[in-house]
C-alpha cells in the first residue's frame, strides 16, 4: 500500500493528524509541510516524486536537496492562473530566482510563462544560460556595479533602479535602458526585522519624500525609458492587509509622477508570500493572496479613474520553498541527563544557514522509519565547529540510529542559495525527481572544488 499523507505530528505516529489541528489538506504548495507527491511507501519509506528517499541518499550522498518539479510547476501555474483569473489587463508573474538560483529552476519557471527576477550579474546570467528572453528578465539590487548596469543594458532587460548613484549611473552610460523605480512605500510587517523591506527604515529604494525630485531628474533624461514602479513589503508574510494597502499607494505615486509627463504602463507589487514551516505555520494560498494584490491595485484604480497598468509579482519562497526536502545521514548523539538529548546530522549551517540567521524553526521525519511511533524529543545538530550550528530544536521523533535518514522540509528557499564551504564543507548535491525519476541538477562540490580558487606563493610551495 502506499499512501499520500499532510503530515501532522502526533503524539503514537510519526505521522498522522492532530485531532487538534485546524489544518486541512489544500492544495496551494506553500499550506503543505511536505510536496504535494509525498508518499509512504511498502517499506515505510517516504517518496517524493515516485522516488524513494532513503534509495536518493544512497545513490547521490547526503545532504541531498531533492526538489519535486510536480509541486514546483503546480505552483508556478496557480500564480499564473490566479493572475489571469483577478486581474482582468496584462500581467507577469516573475520567479524571484535569489530564492535558488540555478539553470534548472530558471529553466522550469521560464517553461510555465513566468520571468525571473534577478539580484546580481550572477543570477541575470544564470537566468539567461537558462534561455530566459530578455523581456521576461529584470535586474534588482541597491548597490548594482556598473559593469553589472552595462551587462543588464546589454542583455536588454529591464533595471529596477533603487537609489540616486544608479540613476547617475545609468545617465553616465548614456544608452538606452527600460527601467523601473523602486520605492520605499513605508509599509510594515510582522516578519523578521531582517527580511522587512517596505518600511522606512531599510536600505532598499528611493525615500517616497523624495519623489518629486526623482521624478523631475528621469522626467529629462532622454536615455531612460521609465515604465513604472517596483516595491516590496517583505518576506514569508501571512497578513492579507499590507498588500491591499500597497496598491493603494503604489496608484498614488502613478497620480504624482503624471505631473511630470511621465506616463506608468507597469507596476510591480513584489512578493512575500510565506509558507508553511510547522504545524502552527498558516499561511494564506497563493490564490487568496493574488487576488489581494489584485483587487488592491484595481480598486485603487478605479477609484482614481485610472487605466489599469500591467501588474507583476514576484514569489520566490511560495514557488520554491516547499517543493523541496533536505535528507541527511544520522551520525552520533549526546545524552545529557534531565537535560538535553542532541542527534547530530551530516550538514547543517552550511547547506541551511536559516536557523542561525534568523532562528527559523523546521519539521522533520526519519525517512526510513515513517511510521515509527515518536519516543523522543532531540536537538538536532549540525557538524559544523558552532555551538549555534543547530538545525532544529526540539524535534519530536521516533528512536534513531546511526545511518537513519532525517529529512528536513520545506527547504527549497534560502538553503542552496544560502549555503556556505564554511569548515571547508563541499555544498551538497541536488535531485530533481518527477514520476519515479530522479535527475542531477547540482552536483556536489568534491574536495578538489575548495581549493579550485586558491592560490599558493610560490615561496610557500616548497
Amino acid at each position: 500500500m502506499v499512501s499520500t499523507f499532510h503530515p501532522v505530528e502526533s503524539e503514537n505516529s510519526g505521522l498522522g493528524y492532530l485531532p487538534n489541528s485546524n489544518h486541512t489538506p489544500t492544495n496551494s504548495p506553500n499550506q503543505e509541510l511536505l510536496p504535494l507527491t509525498a508518499k509512504i511507501n511498502n517499506g515505510d519509506a517516504l517518496e517524493i516524486g515516485g522516488c524513494d528517499v532513503p534509495s536518493l541518499v544512497k545513490q547521490f550522498g547526503s545532504p541531498l536537496y531533492i526538489l519535486d518539479e510536480e509541486t514546483l510547476r503546480t505552483a508556478c501555474r496557480q500564480y499564473k492562473q490566479a493572475m489571469e483569473r483577478y486581474y482582468p489587463g496584462q500581467s507577469q508573474v516573475l520567479y524571484a530566482s535569489k530564492a535558488w538560483s540555478c539553470l534548472a529552476l530558471c529553466a522550469i519557471a521560464h517553461s510555465e510563462g513566468l520571468g525571473i527576477d534577478v539580484v546580481s550579474g550572477g543570477e541575470l546570467y544564470t537566468a539567461i544560460a537558462a534561455g530566459v528572453t530578455p523581456d521576461k528578465l529584470y535586474l534588482h539590487g541597491n548597490n548594482k556595479s556598473v559593469s553589472e548596469l552595462n551587462y543588464a543594458i546589454a542583455s536588454n532587460c529591464t533595471i529596477v533602479v533603487d537609489n540616486w548613484q544608479e540613476l547617475h549611473n545609468l545617465v553616465t552610460i548614456n544608452a538606452p535602458t527600460r527601467i523601473m523605480l523602486r520605492l520605499t512605500p513605508g509599509i510594515e510587517c510582522h516578519t523578521h526585522e531582517y527580511i522587512r523591506t517596505g518600511h522606512l527604515d531599510s536600505k532598499f529604494g528611493f525615500d517616497p519624500n523624495q519623489l518629486d525630485e526623482v521624478f523631475a531628474f528621469v522626467s529629462q533624461q532622454e536615455c531612460l525609458n521609465f515604465v513604472g514602479f517596483h516595491a516590496h513589503i517583505g518576506s514569508q508574510i501571512f497578513e492579507r492587509q499590507p498588500h491591499q494597502d500597497l496598491g493603494a499607494v503604489m496608484v498614488q505615486w502613478i497620480k504624482k509622477a503624471a505631473k511630470y509627463s511621465l506616463k506608468i504602463s507597469e507596476l510591480n507589487v513584489g512578493g512575500g508570500l510565506g509558507i508553511r514551516y510547522t504545524e502552527s505555520d498558516d499561511p494564506p494560498s497563493i490564490d487568496e493572496w493574488v487576488q489581494t494584490i489584485c483587487h488592491g491595485v484595481k480598486d485603487a484604480c478605479i477609484a482614481e479613474n485610472l487605466p489599469l497598468p500591467k501588474l507583476l509579482c514576484e514569489p520566490g519562497r511560495s514557488l520554491v520553498g516547499s517543493a523541496c526536502i533536505t535528507a541527511y545521514t544520522i551520525g552520533s548523539s549526546k545524552v545529557i541527563p534531565e537535560i538535553r538529548t542532541y542527534i547530530a546530522v551530516d550538514g547543517g549551517m552550511s547547506d541551511n544557514p536559516r536557523p542561525i540567521t534568523y532562528q527559523s524553526v523546521y519539521r522533520a521525519v526519519v525517512a526510513n522509519k515513517m511510521s515509527a511511533p515518536i519516543t523522543q524529543t532531540v536537538t538536532v545538530a549540525g557538524k559544523h565547529c558552532e555551538s549555534g550550528d543547530i538545525v532544529i530544536k526540539n524535534a519530536t521523533l521516533p528512536t534513531t540510529n546511526p545511518g537513519d535518514i532525517l529529512v528536513v522540509m520545506a527547504t527549497g528557499a534560502y538553503n542552496y542559495s544560502m549555503a556556505s564551504n564554511y569548515n571547508r564543507l563541499p555544498r551538497p548535491a541536488a535531485v530533481l525527481v518527477n514520476k519515479g525519476e530522479a535527475n542531477l541538477i547540482l552536483q556536489r562540490e568534491t574536495y578538489q572544488d575548495l581549493i579550485r580558487q586558491d592560490r599558493l606563493p610560490e615561496r610557500l610551495s616548497s
